[in-house]
Formats: C-alpha cells, structure tokens, sequence
C-alpha cells in the first residue's frame, strides 16, 4: 500500500522522506561528502536523497532522467541549504515539541484518508521508517519556522500596492466572490425552430415551478438536464464571478444559500443555477474578536525551554490575580501591542497565525489561555469580547495584502536563499 505525504498548511511533502532500503550501503559510503559552517553532510546522505528523488521521477512517468553528476550537484545544492537553515534555527533557539510533531504525522494521516496506525504501518511496509519520517518532517517544519522569521519580516507591502492591485483586472479577479453551484441546462441547438425554442422555455418554467415548490435539484439535473454534469447532479464546483456570464452573476449575486434562479437565456438554451456555497464578495459578516496576549520570544540569550519557563511564570502570575496588562507591558515583546497592555484590538480568527486562531477560538471570553506556542514564540491570550461586523472592504484588501505578500515572499524567498548560500562556509569534497 503505497502513500504520498501530500502538503499540509506549513508545506511539508514525501519528497524528504527518505527510503532507508540503503541502509546496507551506509558503512561503505559513510564519508564526508561536505562541509556547511558547524555541520558535515555524509555522502550516504546525498545517496539517500538521491534514490528518493529517482524513485519520484520515475513515478511521475520520467523515463530520461539527469546523469548522476547532474542529480548529485542538485542534491548537494539542496542539502547545502537545508543544513544552512537547520544551523540557523539551532542558534535562534527555534524547537519542534512531540506536540506538535504528532499533531503534523496525524494531518498528514488524515490527508491519505488513513488513521495514524494504518499510515505507520504503510510506511514501514514501505521501507520507510516511522521514526526517520519523523525525523524529517521536524527538519522541514524547522525550516519552515525560519522562513517565516527570516523572510517575512523583509517583506512590506504599502498601501498604495493594496490599491493598484484592487484596482487592476487581475486584482477584481482574484477578490471577487466565489460560488459553488449546479446547474441544470435545456438545450436549444442554433438550428431548433420556434416551437422547439418556446416548448424547451415552457420546460424551464415547469422545472422551476417544481424547484420552488420543493422538488429536489440534484433528481432533477439528473432525469432531465441536457448538460455535461447532469449525472453529477448538475455540480459545477466553485466558479469566480467573473467567471460568469454577467447575467448568470447578477442573478446568483441575489440566492441565500440554496436558492435557485429563474430560466436564464443564453445562446446555448436556458438554464437554472442553484447556490450551493458561497465564499467572499460583499456582505460578508465576520466574528472578530477583542483579544490582548503576551508574546515570549526564544532569542540567542534565551533559549526555548527558558522561554517557556518565563511564560509559565506568567501565567500562574495571572491566574493569581496580578494585572494581564501590567505584565504585558513588563514582559511582552510583541512591540505592536506590549504598550497598550497587549491588545491587539479587534481581529478576525484568519488574520491570525494557525496555533494563535486555533486557541483563541477554543478559549471563553474573560478566560486566560494555558500557554502555546507559535512560529513567533510562546504566547499567553485572553479574549474580552467577541462581535460580529460586516468585513466586505476589509477581507478584500486584506485578501488582496496576502496575495501580494505571498508573491513577495516567493520571490525574496530566493534572493534570501542565495545570501546565505554566499555568506556560509562550504566546502565541497572530490
């Protein structure tokens, strides 16, 4: 039984899943193939990872693959960098707990459809090492981590690029509303006389008839639409509205949830088209929610297990009554909020990083969080009230502000890579 770690919300992938059938070959290839600052790279390690990288492009259907010398200057470049980041993230004092290494394993369980156990036993029937997948699964979340630190805080998108970017056809595109619908079709060819064309709008007007006295869609588009989903039930999946013809738009702008549409003409016949989701657009009510936390940071002075320590003490210290907010702004070292005793304001549960939404959104109002951690550091929140506001502007120039930023990232990704693959020491053995 064979399975791919597909990608989780941090970007981990099988590809540095090692298998370990060269596991034999260890002792005769064990030298040092390079040297990166304070690390060596083994040369069974860049024939491991050579082997790994074979046996994907063999199963996406390669047949002409690279020379060796090729793949393995590749793989060296790779492991080069890989171990430049790991090196990095030891001296900012940047830890993975079991925590959150179980909690990433089950994802990627859960992403094959398979529970923990099953995907462990698929795995080592694979030749694959549950503890060594382990392994490099903590090595990417590491790098990972970063990433995020390194990377992001190069990267500033102004106000004025929010705009243009709004304002572009490009920008409508990305940010308009998205809609999951079905639809059911009666054709009419460009050859069908009078009587047909009016007999098919008669059709339309008795199959909306039944819709709105309850009739089921999806029996519907199945016995009686001439469309290429019909046996689907007339699913269409998600469509941009721009996507849409502009009368299909207007229309489906104006359905709640599960409404349909009268017959809409168009040059190929008459259609009705159900909303079945929706996402973004105008009128979008969102929670947001009044939160204030303490920030702890590891640092090259404080390591991961110090800073854990300090925001334990912190905690037992609210929990006993001293102020959140006077501590805030003793102790906390997110600049933004420590001053105004660790407000962040109003927020929305997107807007925040996956640990910070998870545990705000479990935690009741007034209650103090036990202490979490996430790519910032370790974190102490309270939330103090909770409302519901209507976000239409905000979500798109914020949706908008993600977009580029994610642009950005990928690009400054690669010059950032290039500056420390320069400013290390590496040395590449014969």
């Amino acid at each position: 039984m064979h399975f791919k770690l597909h990608r989780t919300l941090i970007g981990l992938c099988a590809g540095l899943l090692i298998s370990t059938g060269l596991q034999a070959q260890m002792v005769e290839l064990d030298r040092v193939a390079a040297i990166v600052d304070n690390d060596v790279i083994m040369a069974s390690q860049v024939a491991e990872r050579m082997n790994t990288i074979r046996q994907q492009l063999s199963e996406r259907g390669a047949t002409d693959l690279p020379p060796d010398e090729e793949l393995r200057a590749q793989v060296m470049d790779r492991l080069v960098l890989e171990s430049i980041q790991l090196q990095m993230a030891d001296r900012a004092g940047i830890r993975i707990d079991d925590a959150t290494l179980n909690q990433t394993m089950q994802q990627l369980a859960e992403r094959n459809g398979v529970s923990l156990e099953q995907f462990q036993a698929a795995l080592e029937q694979d030749g694959i090492s549950y503890a060594h997948a382990r392994e490099q699964v903590r090595r990417e979340l590491l790098i990972n981590r970063v990433r995020q630190r390194r990377v992001a805080e190069r990267i500033q998108v102004s106000d004025q690029e929010v705009r243009n970017f709004l304002n572009s056809e490009v920008g409508r595109y990305q940010t308009s509303a998205d809609y999951r619908l079905a639809m059911i079709v009666l054709p009419v060819p460009e050859s069908a006389s009078n009587d047909d064309a009016r007999q098919q709008a008669e059709l339309a007007d008795e199959i909306y008839r039944e819709l709105s006295d309850g009739a089921d869609f999806t029996r519907l588009a199945v016995s009686r639409s001439g469309g290429e989903h019909a046996l689907e039930g007339g699913e269409l999946g998600w469509r941009k509205a721009a996507q849409l013809p502009p009368a299909f738009a207007n229309a489906v702008a104006d359905l709640d949830i599960g409404g349909v549409t009268q017959p809409l003409r168009s040059p190929a016949g008459y259609h009705i088209l159900k909303l079945l989701e929706k996402r973004g657009g105008d009128n979008q009510l969102v929670d947001e929610f009044n939160v204030r936390h303490i920030l702890i940071k590891p640092s090259e002075i404080r390591s991961e297990a110090e800073a854990a320590q300090l925001v334990r003490r912190l905690y037992e210290r609210i929990r006993s009554g001293e102020s959140f907010a006077t501590l805030a702004r003793s102790f906390s070292e997110d600049p933004g909020s420590a001053l105004n005793g660790g407000s962040l304001n109003w927020v929305t549960a997107d807007a925040m990083v996956p640990e910070f939404r998870e545990v705000m959104l479990d935690t009741p109002l007034e209650q103090i969080s036990a202490p979490f951690q996430s790519q910032f550091g370790w974190h102490i929140l309270q939330v103090l009230d909770q409302r519901q506001v209507d976000m239409t502007d905000e979500m798109r120039e914020q949706q908008a502000r993600n977009l580029l930023q994610n642009r950005k990232f990928d690009e400054e990704l690669q010059t950032w890579l290039l500056e420390i693959r320069d400013e290390a020491y590496v040395e590449i053995k014969s």
